[in-house]
C-alpha cells in the first residue's frame, strides 16, 4: 500500500505529471482509433445505410454511432484498456521509472534499458498471451457469470503484474534475476496487479492507470529487491 500512496503522493511532480498528460492523450488517440475501427466493422457487417422495406433504412443506427462515438469509446475502454495500457507503457516505461527513482531513490547507477527490439518482441509475445488469457476469461465469465468481474480482475491483475515488474525489474538486474525475483514475490505482485486492474473497467479513470501503475511497479520493486538479495 505506500508503493501506491508514493505513487499517489508524485502526481503532482512536474515531470510526472507531464507524462502522465501525455499518456492519456496517447490512451484517447487508441481508443479513439480502436473506435473507429469497430464503427467501420459495424458498418461492414450490418450495412447500416441499406434500406428494407416495410422497416425502412437504417441510418439513424449510423447517426447514433456517430453521435454517441464518446460514450462508446469509454464504455468500449473497460475491454480494450489492458491491452491499451501495455502499449503505452511500453513506450513510457523509462521517463516514468526515471521521474521516480530521481525523486525517491537518487544516487542510484544509471539503469540500462531494454533494448527496442527485445522490447517490441516483449511486446507482442504479452499482446498474444493477453488476448488468448481474455478470450479464455470471456468464455468464464459466460458460463460463472455473476463472478464475471472477479475473472476479469484476477486474469488481467495477474498477467499485469507479470509484465509491469519483469519490465521494471529488467532495467536493472540480469533477466534471469528478474525472472527469479518475480517468481519469489509472485503473490504480492499479483495483487498489486489486481488492485491496478479494478480501476482500470472505470472509463476515464483507466486513461491515467499505465502511468500510475509504472510508478506503482516501480516503488514495487525497489520494495522486494533488498529482500530478495537477502
Amino acid at each position: 500500500l505506500s508503493c501506491f500512496l508514493k505513487a499517489l503522493l508524485q502526481l503532482g511532480d512536474r515531470q510526472f505529471r507531464r507524462v502522465l498528460v501525455f499518456g492519456v492523450g496517447l490512451s484517447l488517440l487508441l481508443l479513439a482509433g480502436a473506435s473507429i475501427s469497430l464503427f467501420a466493422l459495424l458498418r461492414g457487417i450490418f450495412d447500416l445505410d441499406r434500406y428494407i422495406p416495410v422497416i425502412g433504412n437504417f441510418s439513424w443506427a449510423s447517426n447514433l454511432l456517430s453521435w454517441g462515438s464518446l460514450a462508446t469509446m469509454l464504455a468500449i475502454s473497460i475491454f480494450l484498456m489492458v491491452p491499451v495500457a501495455t502499449v503505452i507503457i511500453s513506450i513510457l516505461l523509462e521517463p516514468v521509472v526515471q521521474s521516480v527513482e530521481t525523486i525517491h531513490y537518487p544516487g542510484l547507477p544509471p539503469a540500462t534499458p531494454m533494448s527496442f527490439s527485445n522490447a517490441v518482441l516483449d511486446l507482442m509475445n504479452f499482446i498474444v498471451i493477453l488476448i488468448a488469457a481474455n478470450i479464455g476469461a470471456l468464455l468464464l465469465s459466460l458460463l460463472f457469470f455473476p463472478v464475471a468481474p472477479l475473472i476479469f480482475w484476477t486474469i488481467n491483475g495477474y498477467l499485469i503484474g507479470r509484465e509491469y515488474f519483469q519490465m521494471i525489474a529488467a532495467r536493472r538486474m540480469e533477466r534471469s534475476s528478474a525472472l527469479a525475483l518475480r517468481r519469489q514475490h509472485t503473490s504480492t505482485i499479483w495483487l498489486a496487479g489486481t488492485l491496478i486492474a479494478l480501476p482500470l473497467s472505470i472509463p476515464l479513470l483507466n486513461l491515467i492507470l499505465p502511468i500510475f501503475a509504472a510508478a506503482t511497479f516501480s516503488h514495487l520493486f525497489h520494495h522486494l529487491a533488498p529482500t530478495a538479495s537477502g
